[in-house]
């Protein structure tokens, strides 16, 4: 064999190793963790908590990006148009991943993302400002009966978790609120503290966050349970009416992700969940952990679909 064929053969295997490679090396810079909502909200803590864990595993910088806006659908659609490279990844919620698709035609479907794990199951909470005359559910759904559609609620958006958990509580109830959309649950607070509402919608880890820096009251929490975070806070049910609402935040990629990458980010989240630093950190931030690995985390999504798609059939949440 001539050394210009040998050299050739050479050059020829080392391109069609090139890919392998590069993958194997996976991460080599940094890692973009795109954020659906806006700063100061319960899911930009758990997306920036989970960056610097995450960043320590993996060795390379994890640069949390907030992409509000649409409920989520900004942010969603930059992660499942990216690169599936794994540098691009982001924070997935529920309701948005499957009513954003029920109630409209985003450039996306739930297979345009590849679904790494569940990390945190964050309940619905209804607050009013300290001031206000409503001091519980009761009072609330009595105040929606007294003026139909003239109570103001915030919500972060149509279809998101706040409006679905609004629109839960109008059916049960047999009652109707006037919702007011925001970028996020921090911006629906701050209207909330300026008495441009009367009552807004947060996740139970928003709420307890929120309650710290101002003058708060949560009416009441949408689990099946009273939170070990928040005793005081009663359930829904405990008002009569057993509902559950809120969000699981997890985290995903573009579809199309290396069956290695796939492997490797799995695994460095289920050691973050395990991090006993992690865990405290999460305590301190009001973040209710479930870590749900791939298929259960699927399998979670797929029945809320299903949930969602009944609950559109009788009460569509965009009229």
């Amino acid at each position: 064999m001539t050394t210009t064929r040998r050299a050739l053969l050479g050059a020829t295997a080392a391109l069609l190793a090139a890919p392998r490679l590069a993958r194997a090396a996976w991460p080599d810079r940094s890692i973009q963790l795109v954020v659906p909502f806006a700063a100061g909200g319960g899911t930009d803590v758990s997306a920036r908590t989970m960056a610097q864990f995450l960043e320590r595993d993996l060795g390379q910088p994890v640069v949390a990006q907030n992409r509000a806006g649409a409920g989520g659908e900004i942010g969603l659609t930059a992660i499942s148009s990216a690169r599936p490279d794994g540098y691009t990844i982001g924070i997935i919620n529920t309701p948005g991943i499957v009513t954003i698709p029920i109630e409209r035609s985003p450039r996306w479907t739930m297979d345009s993302f590849t679904f790494i794990a569940g990390v945190v199951e964050d309940p619905a909470t209804f607050a009013v400002h300290p001031d206000s005359p409503i001091r519980s559910i009761a009072d609330l759904v009595a105040a929606a009966k007294a003026r139909p559609g003239e109570v103001t609620v915030g919500t972060q958006g149509v279809g998101s978790a706040g409006h679905i958990s609004m629109l839960l509580l109008e059916q049960a109830a047999g009652i109707r609120f006037e919702p007011v959309s925001y970028a996020g649950a921090a911006p629906a607070a701050l209207a909330l503290l300026r008495r441009d509402l009367q009552v807004t919608t947060a996740n139970l880890g928003e709420s307890l966050t929120f309650a710290q820096a101002q003058p708060w009251r949560t009416l009441g929490v949408m689990s099946e349970n009273r939170s070990a975070m928040a005793a005081d806070v009663p359930t829904f049910k405990e008002a009569g009416y057993d509902l559950r609402g809120g969000s699981l935040r997890g985290i995903g990629a573009p579809s199309g992700l290396p069956p290695e990458v796939t492997e490797r980010l799995s695994a460095a989240v289920g050691r973050v969940l395990q991090n006993p630093e992690f865990r405290a950190v999460s305590e301190r931030t009001f973040q209710p952990l479930r870590f749900l690995p791939s298929t259960e985390y699927v399998a979670y999504l797929q029945e809320a679909n299903a949930t969602h798609r009944a609950l559109w059939a009788t009460r569509p949440w965009n009229q």
